[in-house]
């Protein structure tokens, strides 16, 4: 009798310490710069949202990617482990999705797991309860997203609708006895930067700030930083990327290029608006027959204007999430992460995209709202990476970290705990070349001191930066005798988290799974939206 009151007993406090464990809001957006969000100091952005989420949580200054493109960095932050570890270096590979992730940790654990919105990793994600995926990049508007049962097009906008199923499982699909993981992944802001009908025409009348590398002419860096394909100037598409249909000259009706045909998903009063926002901007632009630095720098605007509208989509629709944890009660007891793939060049060094290992998509935002953990207000400028997400995530959820994860929990910081031997430099590594953008593959490591080595392997140059001094990363001081002692220590530490991280043959073609096409449900479609 007192063994079985014993039991029950036991059976209780479990039950009452499952029923107290945190849910967990993973916001996740493609391509988010540090720099167009308010709270990181942007005076342009709009992202009242964000900035709410910043002052009620921690916003964290130096959270670095350890490969700053789309699909490796994803691969890391599920796996917690580097990309040659994980197979997935560069967005040509394809995820193994038999191996270890945290959501399938935290599903064992008694956890409800669900991811809407982007994935970009190939294979059928696995470790969830309810997946609901758009397959490779996807499409902003009138969405396209794979399912267990097939392919499903859901008339809208990207951002709205993947908001709207991540409510819908939140609402009416996940076992609310359960805590929850949920991945909530955006698109948005990806290239096309193709904003929504609620903020087409928010940055109309406004001019945002150039930034004072906008001409940068890359002298004083290793040839790398000249040869790349991702310039506003040379490589911003006036069609695809500006919004400019062409015609061939034949009579025939402009037409937009576009990797994915985007104009041509859109309905006609989906067009209807999206023309009437475009045609007086075209119009002009045609008139004015812009050269030299003055089309640079309309490209510069028009790009920002509608990248920065992008983002504003994204903020508003955190918000309706952030909304309905309040009104459901849930916000008492849910972590919410706002976090990106990696940043992005907002014009900094004449460029868009990300790749490189230089500052602006190095780093990548991350805010975190924790009540009764996270003190409101706070930030942190230890250096944290994304390869520390899936540990956190565990610890948060009271689950033991496997000893291959190679991060680090975050729980400590949170809870604003100084931690003595917290790491002092990160280790980075960036796989795909040529294409797209021909950014040649590099490692190197960052210290928290603010000092940078880089080296561009194929051709064996050397970077080193002096951060404290020269923040943009202007003028490489590798041969510099002043910093020969700083160029050594950089090595030594380089060398020494290459041992830790088991990639001691950094030069080497990374072991990656083969492509394979993801086909739920044998490609059969659902729904469509009209054409």
């Amino acid at each position: 009798m007192k063994r079985l009151a014993l039991l029950l007993l036991l059976a209780l406090i479990q039950s009452a310490s499952a029923a107290e464990r945190p849910n967990i809001l993973f916001i996740f957006s493609d391509d988010h710069a540090m720099n167009a969000i308010g709270a990181y100091g942007s005076k342009a952005a709009k992202t009242p949202n964000l900035d709410r989420l910043a002052k009620e949580g921690m916003l964290f200054r130096h959270c670095l990617v350890t490969n700053s493109i789309c699909g490796p960095s994803r691969a890391t932050v599920l796996t917690g482990k580097y990309n040659h570890l994980n197979g997935f270096p560069d967005n040509s590979s394809f995820f193994d999705n038999t191996q270890q992730t945290y959501p399938k940790l935290l599903q064992k654990a008694g956890y409800q797991t669900c991811v809407i919105g982007k994935w970009h990793l190939e294979s059928e994600p696995t470790g969830f309860d309810h997946w609901k995926v758009l397959p490779g990049q996807g499409s902003y508007y009138n969405p396209d997203f794979l399912t267990p049962q097939g392919k499903e097009r859901i008339e809208g906008y990207a951002t709205d609708v993947i908001t709207d199923e991540a409510l819908k499982w939140l609402k009416e699909g996940r076992d609310q006895s359960k805590p929850f993981m949920l991945c909530y992944w955006h698109k948005a802001p990806h290239r096309e930067w193709n904003p929504g009908p609620q903020e087409l025409g928010l940055y109309d009348n406004k001019t945002i700030p150039e930034p004072a590398t906008l001409f940068d002419d890359y002298n004083g860096r290793a040839s790398p930083a000249r040869e790349q394909q991702m310039s506003i100037d040379k490589d911003m598409t006036i069609n695809s990327d500006l919004k400019m249909p062409w015609q061939n000259g034949d009579g025939e009706e402009p037409k937009f290029g576009g990797r994915k045909g985007w104009y041509n998903r859109m309905t006609d009063a989906q067009r209807a608006i999206w023309d009437a926002h475009y045609n007086p901007i075209n119009e002009a632009f045609r008139k004015a027959n812009l050269q030299g630095k003055e089309l640079v720098r309309w490209k510069y605007q028009q790009y920002m204007k509608d990248y920065l509208s992008c983002v504003a989509g994204v903020d508003r629709n955190v918000g309706r999430v952030l909304e309905y944890l309040k009104e459901s009660g849930l916000d008492k007891n849910t972590i919410v992460v706002y976090s990106a793939d990696q940043g992005f060049y907002l014009g900094e060094h004449g460029w868009f995209d990300k790749r490189w290992m230089y500052e602006e998509s190095l780093h990548t935002p991350l805010i975190v709202r924790w009540p009764g953990v996270v003190k409101p207000g706070t930030e942190n400028k230890n250096l944290v990476s994304t390869l520390d997400f899936a540990e956190t995530f565990l610890e948060a959820a009271g689950v033991a970290s496997p000893k291959d994860m190679q991060g680090r929990s975050m729980v400590p910081l949170l809870k604003g705990e100084t931690v003595p031997d917290w790491r002092a430099a990160h280790y980075y590594h960036y796989y795909e070349y040529p294409q797209p953008h021909h950014v040649a593959p590099h490692y190197g490591v960052r210290s928290e001191t603010g000092y940078k080595l880089i080296h561009y392997y194929l051709t064996d140059e050397w970077e080193l930066f002096d951060l404290n001094k020269d923040p943009a990363e202007l003028k490489s001081l590798y041969t510099d005798n002043d910093y020969a002692t700083i160029r050594e220590s950089l090595m030594s530490q380089m060398k020494e988290l290459q041992v830790k991280y088991q990639a001691t043959n950094p030069t080497a073609p990374p072991p990656k799974v083969s492509t394979r096409p993801l086909n739920p449900g044998k490609g059969k479609t659902k729904g469509k939206a009209k054409e």
